[in-house]
């Protein structure tokens, strides 16, 4: 059985990029981000979904304004970490928690936010590589604060090669061909961030790419396999808005661009990692800023339970509980080296995980870094799942019924138990009262 060895890794990675700006871990960043103290017993964090959960597009669920104001003292200071982790990545952290404050009506820093390319700040194999980044947004601001030093748009590639992009029969050159000015070096790895605006131009330079192997300009070649890395983010096939009805999310233009590749070549297109929910190394993350905020808390004993809070059973509930397998798995063998004076680096055992669902992530497994016990899933019925689609269950901890129809990526194996949640609840609102109601802590 495989265990999964990214923790270590993860964190001495987080450690050396705060070290890099001349800051230790503990004080890198927003050490000015102002905590509640509660007793040193309290010993839970909360990671919070955005869409579908606290939101519907630009409009706030009403329980989620609430549902905050519970979550901070008088003074507007957190009682107990809140990480939000979306898989949304058209933005800037600092944007995002800017907006999520003017929302919630509670202050929102960056370093509570883990957007779905968060994790590429530890794919540092690739920062010194040529890449071709695309989604929505300040994806060329993005990609360079993630680390990434030489980037290539969608549109600077339009513009090298004018020839290429043809679809829309208003975007073709007119009277002349221009000449195809090229790039300075061949493109070495994709990453696709989000959702693109002109799907017909992205999915036709992608297979250009990756068909010449980072050289649009020459002929396609299916011959040379596999192809430059692709880096994806955000699986989410669909995600909730102001519509009555789910909208197609980055998930769905993946479907696509898998499709075309695989009709031109006859082979499947091949990810070097998919990242964000309900791969690992998204969880690795975000409980390591959960542990940075409990710091911060002053908390003198480790963050025991982590409750993911969510609305798509397929990103968020399979997620976490996707990672709760991974802690149970962790604690029976860190028992098992212990009770054997063995090694729990070279202890073989855990459950067998894909590569997708490891996102990417590799390394030595954490001896000595303090997990949490458990992750517990909480389905709330205001976003992807819905009561007005599925009759919501008398009893809240009875199971979802199983879905026959598999919304999850193509790499990702269909685990029906994976997308059962822990608890189902109406709103965001009742998941943070159920969850002091488990800790025992009173909510006001």
């Amino acid at each position: 059985m495989q265990i999964i060895k990214c923790l270590k890794s993860t964190w001495k990675l987080m450690n050396r990029s705060c070290e890099r700006a001349g800051q230790p871990l503990k004080t890198c960043r927003y050490t000015s981000r102002n905590y509640s103290q509660l007793p040193p017993q309290a010993s839970f964090g909360l990671l919070f979904d955005i869409d579908g959960v606290l939101v519907r597009g630009g409009t706030p669920i009403p329980a989620a304004k609430q549902c905050f104001r519970n979550l901070v003292d008088r003074r507007g200071k957190y009682k107990v970490p809140v990480v939000f982790v979306t898989n949304a990545g058209n933005c800037m952290r600092q944007t995002k928690a800017e907006h999520l404050s003017q929302l919630l009506d509670v202050e929102v820093s960056p370093d509570q936010v883990m957007l779905s390319h968060s994790p590429l700040r530890m794919f540092t194999q690739f920062h010194q590589k040529c890449v071709l980044v695309s989604g929505q947004g300040p994806v060329e601001e993005v990609a360079h604060n993630l680390g990434f030093q030489n980037v290539v748009t969608i549109d600077t590639l339009r513009e090298a090669y004018p020839l290429l992009d043809v679809v829309d029969h208003d975007r073709r050159p007119k009277d002349r061909i221009p000449p195809s000015k090229g790039l300075q070096r061949p493109i070495d790895a994709v990453i696709l961030f989000g959702e693109p605006i002109r799907w017909e131009t992205n999915l036709q330079l992608f297979v250009d790419v990756l068909l010449t192997h980072g050289n649009p300009g020459r002929n396609w070649n299916s011959v040379q396999y596999p192809h430059i890395p692709v880096l994806a983010c955000n699986m989410d096939l669909l995600w909730m808005a102001e519509a009555k009805n789910p909208r197609f999310g980055h998930g769905m233009f993946l479907v696509c661009l898998e499709s075309v590749y695989k009709k031109v070549t006859g082979h499947d297109l091949k990810y070097e990692a998919l990242i964000g929910k309900p791969s690992m190394v998204t969880y690795n993350y975000a409980e390591l800023l959960v542990r940075q905020q409990a710091e911060r808390l002053g908390w003198a004993t480790p963050v025991k339970r982590l409750y993911a809070i969510g609305d798509n059973p397929m990103a968020d509930i399979y997620g976490a509980n996707l990672y709760n397998r991974y802690l149970k798995a962790a604690q029976n063998f860190q028992t098992k080296a212990n009770e054997n004076g063995v090694s729990a680096q070279s202890v073989d055992d855990g459950p067998a995980m894909t590569s997708a669902e490891l996102g990417g992530a590799s390394g030595v497994f954490a001896a000595g870094v303090d997990l949490p016990e458990a992750c517990r899933s909480i389905l709330v019925c205001t976003g992807v799942y819905s009561k007005d689609k599925k009759e919501l269950p008398p009893d809240t901890t009875q199971t979802v019924t199983q879905q026959h129809i598999f919304h999850g990526h193509r790499d990702f194996r269909f685990d029906p138990s994976l997308t059962q949640p822990s608890f189902l609840v109406e709103d965001v609102k009742d998941a943070v009262e159920l969850v002091f109601q488990q800790e025992e802590w009173p909510l006001n």
